[in-house]
């Protein structure tokens, strides 16, 4: 097995194409030809972490945090990253970072927490724009149920709860082939008519070669018709946060109670509590102050995320409860949901989780 082996079928899962600009998931260290039998899970790639990955003979480390977020200008081991970036190469160890694309899809980070405390019917808080396209193309009426087919078996065509959507009409297409064109129907140098059916349907834009390469192979034409254009459509899949509901409505406190208990957090800091029952909670692991004016227009009771300044405690306004838990114990079970993931689909692959606790934060 290849690292790229493992690092593809992540991408298929929390493709790079969804991180957030100043983000900087992927390979970020190491040769994704080489062989791995051994991957180490863990939330940062510290020096403890590599040094463990060391000792276990690991080839890889797959952490939630890149451990290189901006340029590295030198590698002179003055800082921890410098120290980890040296330490892994001489050690022929890779590091894999999946961050804010884990962040952002719908069985990632924010779909972990959301299991651990209980919420149900849950969906992305604020979906993104700009992430689906459309496939426009024209199939001559025999060939049909072959393009079609093939096209909706590269990943096209899903829309919510439904699979295989599009939409056809029928007309006729013309076309007039040169002395090296080898057409299909009809013959050089005569102008042709042909019974075809325009067929559209939508993809997420980061399938598009898959989706093209698709057609194209199942199109009977020589030279095939087609146009593929940008939607500024929300995608409901793919965004920042999540929100849910509980089963049974509970109390405020009883509630914080149990998020404090199923996400083993030894504090957490909250806002006024409003004497209301918790029926709508909405997430999001790490850092989530941006999503907090989403999560009120959302009808949520209470918003559970992490790193949230005194001041930013404020702008809850008696709308809805803040319940900071700590960045690290937001996101600690991404480790079990990467384990997951991987136990799945590479049964044969030992991964296993760090032992090393990576949180900065300690409490007294």
């Amino acid at each position: 097995m290849r690292i790229k082996d493992i690092t593809d079928y992540l991408e298929t899962i929390a493709p790079l194409s969804y991180q957030e600009s100043y983000d900087n998931s992927g390979l970020i260290i190491g040769d994704n030809t080489s062989p791995v039998r051994k991957v180490l899970i863990t939330l940062d790639a510290t020096e403890e972490v590599v040094e463990e990955a060391i000792k276990g003979k690991c080839q890889l480390i797959i952490a939630h945090h890149p451990i290189i977020f901006g340029g590295l200008k030198k590698l002179n081991g003055k800082n921890y990253v410098e120290r980890v970036v040296i330490k892994a190469i001489k050690s022929n160890i890779a590091i894999y970072a999946i961050h804010t694309n884990y962040d952002n899809v719908m069985d990632g980070v924010n779909a972990k927490i959301c299991e651990r405390i209980g919420l149900t019917d849950c969906e992305i808080l604020v979906p993104k724009k700009q992430l689906l396209k459309k496939l426009y193309t024209f199939i001559p009426l025999n060939y049909y149920e072959k393009v079609s087919k093939a096209v909706f078996n590269s990943g096209a065509g899903y829309i919510g709860n439904y699979s295989e959507t599009s939409f056809t009409v029928s007309g006729t297409g013309t076309f007039k082939g040169n002395d090296k064109s080898n057409p299909v129907l009809g013959k050089k140098n005569i102008l042709e008519k042909a019974e075809e059916i325009k067929f559209e349907t939508i993809f997420p834009a980061h399938i598009e070669s898959k989706v093209i390469a698709a057609l194209l192979e199942a199109h009977p034409y020589e030279e095939v018709a087609y146009d593929i254009v940008a939607l500024d459509n929300s995608f409901y899949k793919v965004g920042s946060g999540m929100v849910g509901n509980l089963k049974n409505p509970l109390d405020e406190f009883a509630y914080l109670k149990l998020v404090k208990k199923s996400l083993k957090t030894d504090s957490i800091r909250y806002t006024k509590l409003l004497g209301k029952k918790v029926k709508r909670v909405a997430v999001c692991g790490g850092s989530g102050r941006f999503l907090l004016n989403n999560a009120i227009a959302a009808n949520a009771d209470i918003f559970i995320t992490g790193d949230f300044k005194y001041h930013d405690f404020f702008d809850a306004d008696n709308k809805i409860v803040v319940a900071d838990v700590g960045h690290y114990e937001s996101e600690q079970f991404t480790k079990d949901l990467l384990l997951q993931h991987l136990s799945e689909k590479f049964p044969i692959l030992a991964a296993r989780i760090s032992s090393i606790n990576t949180n900065p934060i300690k409490y007294l």
